[in-house]
């Protein structure tokens, strides 16, 4: 268990004046049964992030996920290879 904290640090948290450390937040937020990235960055923030990774998977379904989890395999010298070909076709293609 982690040490105990003061008044004026549950003031500063509150008055948005200072951040608590993790541990302290991991706590908070089990307390609380959110997660923790909500109280660092607000829920608004987490709800784009959820929004964004939606977004990402509906649009990337079947032989195009199948080429970027290729993709992400590869070694960094083939990677740049890869990516310098994919931009080459949709510059050819604009």
């Amino acid at each position: 268990m982690g040490r105990s904290i003061s008044f004026q640090a549950a003031r500063q948290w509150l008055l948005g004046n200072a951040v608590p450390q993790q541990d302290k937040l991991q706590i908070l937020a089990e307390w609380l049964k959110i997660e923790p990235q909500a109280l660092r960055f607000g829920e608004v923030s987490i709800q784009s992030v959820r929004d964004r990774k939606k977004r990402w998977e509906d649009a990337v379904a079947g032989p195009e996920r199948e080429v970027m989890e290729a993709f992400l395999s590869l070694p960094a010298a083939q990677k740049k290879v890869a990516r310098e070909v994919i931009l080459a076709l949709a510059k050819a293609g604009s």
